[in-house]
């Protein structure tokens, strides 16, 4: 499973003033505690205000590289902010996150995906809004795979979030995304899934305990990657051991790695 680190993030308080205060120290040690971790990928929200995100990801792109290896992930609904992000990254080494069925965003965002070589997170929604269905996802997912089919985009560059819903509110949105997670796997010609894992405790007190159980729930549903705080030790923990129970760490060698490295 692919893990994407999702501190770096202008919308959390303490990122969001490092971010207005271009205090890169900060977001070093934010990029250097993820990647230690041994993630993926680092996701960059820089999306503090409209009129500054376009400059604030450039910046935080070129303050994170500086400080660490670990590839990226653009997150931002704006083509400028994205092609500002993209275009200091190496070609065919970043997530572009996200893309949509939604009018204008899917054209605007999936020439960016082909020019840079991204992998991309495909949410499953449409003008219609949030899904609240299997068949409403998957009136989205046709209209992004015909669209990521025409832009040349191979299916397993595409990773598919079928948006889960808090549970405290949509009680039966849990089981969907696990059901889409596993026609996804079977109908989607190669295509990964891909969750924001903490979407599901919105609300609920000690969330890490339903984002933990969700995970391993998803994980045997298949799902391909996931955006999480790799902080959250038992998270990690739980992502080490389903990659032995699926299969996904064939031989149980990359679980035995991490507990040489301390990280169990």
């Amino acid at each position: 499973m692919l893990i994407v680190a999702e501190r770096i993030n202008a919308t959390r308080k303490r990122i969001g003033a490092a971010f207005g205060a271009r205090d890169a120290a900060l977001i070093q040690d934010e990029a250097r505690r993820q990647a230690a971790a041994a993630v993926d990928y680092l996701d960059v929200n820089a999306a503090l205000s409209p009129d500054t995100e376009q400059d604030l990801m450039a910046w935080a792109v070129e303050t994170v590289r500086a400080a660490v290896d670990v590839p990226l992930s653009i997150d931002t609904a704006s083509p400028a902010a994205a092609r500002a992000g993209l275009a200091r990254l190496p070609v065919g080494s970043a997530f572009l996150n996200s893309i949509s069925g939604e009018t204008g965003r899917l054209e605007k965002m999936l020439p960016l995906a082909a020019e840079f070589q991204t992998k991309v997170v495909a949410l499953a929604m449409d003008d219609s809004g949030m899904p609240d269905s299997v068949d409403a996802r998957w009136r989205a997912i046709d209209r992004i795979l015909a669209a990521t089919d025409a832009a040349g985009i191979p299916r397993d560059r595409l990773y598919i979030d079928p948006l889960v819903r808090p549970i405290a509110t949509n009680p039966d949105q849990a089981g969907q995304c696990l059901e889409m997670i596993r026609e996804i796997r079977s109908r989607g010609g190669g295509a990964g899934t891909i969750l924001g894992l903490s979407n599901v405790s919105y609300g609920l007190p000690v969330r890490r305990h339903l984002n933990r159980t969700f995970l391993a729930l998803a994980a045997g549903a298949g799902l391909a990657a996931a955006i999480l705080d790799p902080l959250e030790q038992d998270l990690m923990t739980t992502v080490l051991a389903a990659g032995c129970l699926t299969g996904d760490d064939p031989y149980c060698m990359n679980y035995i790695t991490a507990q040489r490295a301390g990280r169990l």
